[in-house]
């Protein structure tokens, strides 16, 4: 709900602030005392474009600032946090708009930068603007099933799940389908790729493993023959370990002859003792280092096969054996792919036949709700002095490809203004007035149904009077007990229903036209509508007709 607007240097305002409150309020003011500014200014904060000619002569920018009260409307909360705009609950929602005199503007929301596109899908939530220019609100078929919805209490719910599961089915199929038209077109090569892994069954660590004993093997064979030349120095009869044992028996016979020779023998011991550990060393070596040239020959091939088969893979060779497992697995898939298919294919189906039923319920509930609102409509226009308008919602099946969450339906409100005229489109209506008049009446009709906190009627009386204008008036105050609404407004009848009424008026000082506007009260307010019934001369009959209407 709009709770209060402030404009400065809009056109003729120079510095204007308005609140506003729930129910009907009444704008009124003589031909030409600046409603249509006032409308603007508004349409300005509400992302309309931005014309420099809308800044004040000889000011530097124009400023329009609106608040509402939202009331944590959920599809307002949702968009705001969608863009990162979250408010304080409970605190008013502000939008401002600035155009500067020189060209460019800005606009914000909270205080916070926004696009002016971002701007106008805020407002088109807030504010519903009707006049004989409006191309929103009602006029869009785009928002025509959304509304035919409320009306109707359906519950897209299920559809939209429907909808949801058989987008589901159908991606995953075609993404199976996918897949086994690329296997297919690789078969061959998978088959021969698995043979030939299998039959090299690699196994993991095995090139490290083989790596490494092949470096063992290759170190022993350099090493052989000096191995060989140590061992001989050693070993046998005539070897060195043989002749410290000799020399030491010999030597242990005649040791206790002297103290050296004590010494001498002893470290001839040790001498035995470290050369038989050399000799141990030697052995052991030796059987470390022995290879095989045939077990030698078996490892090369080995690793140059599992090499080669890396390189060929484009893997490691310790990842040849996770390969052989993948390949395997996809040419299993590629056997069976047929059944799965199939699988999915009757899955497919299933799905597409739920969203069918799901999207047949829903439209037969569209069906029946828009005979109710033909015929609410019809009871409405008579007294509108619309009596030869005849109304239609018009249901018809979209293409397969627009089916949607939302069901197979296109819903349009249509129109045909005389008897035997085609039915068309609301926006194809020529008068604007009689436009207006028709959007009350659907209005009225689809009290119950979603639509914006505030609504603003531009002059929906033009062209009208009497028991017109006092039919307009009660759907109006009726109407005003769902949602905040504004009129501008040349009829007595309409304004006196009114709960608020705002003077509009112009002051001219014999320099600059400024144009204001004031909130009436009891007594002003049966001066005005006298105005209005009298026009320039206000009589003392026209004050006392004015009372009347403010009685009823």
């Amino acid at each position: 709900m709009l709770i209060r607007l402030a404009i400065r240097d809009v056109v003729l305002i120079e510095a204007l602030d308005l609140d506003f409150s729930a129910g009907l309020g009444a704008l009124t003011g003589e031909t030409g005392a600046g409603k249509s500014i006032l409308l603007d200014a508004l349409g300005l904060a509400l992302g309309q474009r931005a014309e420099t000619t809308l800044v004040r002569q000889g000011a530097a920018q124009a400023v329009v600032t609106a608040s509402f009260e939202i009331d944590d409307d959920p599809a307002i909360a949702t968009l705001l946090a969608d863009n990162g705009l979250d408010g304080e609950p409970g605190e008013p929602l502000i939008v401002r708009r600035i155009v500067k005199a020189d060209g460019g503007s800005r606009a914000s929301i909270n205080d916070q930068p926004v696009s002016a596109a971002l701007l106008r899908d805020l407002a088109s939530r807030l504010v519903e603007i009707h006049g004989q220019h409006d191309d929103r609100g009602l006029l869009a078929a785009r928002g025509h099933r959304a509304l035919l919805d409320a009306f109707a209490r359906c519950d897209a719910t299920a559809v939209a799940a429907a909808h949801a599961r058989w987008r589901q089915a159908e991606a995953a199929l075609a993404a199976a389908q996918a897949d086994l038209e690329t296997a297919e077109r690789d078969r061959e090569w998978l088959a021969h790729s698995v043979a030939e892994l299998r039959q090299l069954a690699p196994e993991p660590g095995e090139e490290e493993m083989l790596a490494g004993e092949r470096a063992t093997m290759q170190k022993g064979a350099r090493l052989a023959e000096e191995l060989s030349s140590v061992s001989a120095h050693l070993d046998g009869s005539d070897g060195a370990l043989a002749g410290l044992r000799q020399a030491a028996r010999r030597l242990d016979r005649i040791a206790h002859e002297h103290e050296a020779l004590a010494s001498a023998l002893a470290a001839l011991d040790r001498a035995v003792i470290e050369a038989s550990e050399a000799e141990d060393a030697l052995a052991r070596a030796g059987a470390a280092l022995a290879f095989d040239p045939d077990r030698l020959d078996h490892m090369e091939t080995r690793l140059f096969d599992l090499r080669g088969m890396a390189r060929k893979h484009r893997v490691q060779p310790d990842e040849l054996a996770a390969l052989a497992d993948d390949l395997s697995v996809r040419l299993e898939r590629i056997e069976a792919g047929g059944e799965g298919l199939a699988a999915m294919t009757r899955e497919v189906a299933a799905s597409r036949a739920a969203y069918e039923a799901a999207a047949t319920t829903l439209t037969a509930a569209r069906g029946a709700a828009a005979t109710r609102l033909d015929s609410a409509v019809a009871g409405e226009l008579a007294p509108l002095k619309l009596d030869a308008a005849r109304f239609r919602t018009a249901i018809e099946r979209l293409p397969e490809a627009q089916w949607g969450p939302d069901g197979r339906d296109r819903v349009e409100f249509l129109i045909a203004t005389n008897p035997g005229a085609p039915f068309a489109p609301l926006i194809k209506i020529a008068s604007g007035g009689e436009l207006s008049r028709f959007i009350l009446a659907l209005k009225v009709a689809l009290a119950e149904a979603a639509g914006a906190r505030t609504m603003i009627f531009d002059e929906i009386d033009r062209g009208v009077g009497g028991a017109v204008a006092s039919a307009i008036g009660d759907r109006l105050a009726r109407l005003a007990g769902k949602a905040q609404l504004l009129v501008v407004t040349h009829s007595p009848q309409v304004a006196a229903r009114a709960d608020r009424q705002f003077l509009i008026a112009k002051r001219h000082d014999g320099i600059v036209t400024r144009t204001g506007v004031r909130l009436l009260d009891a007594a002003e307010r049966r001066e005005e509508i006298a105005r209005m019934l009298s026009g320039a001369e206000v009589t003392d009959e026209a004050r006392a007709q004015a009372s009347r209407l403010l009685v009823a």
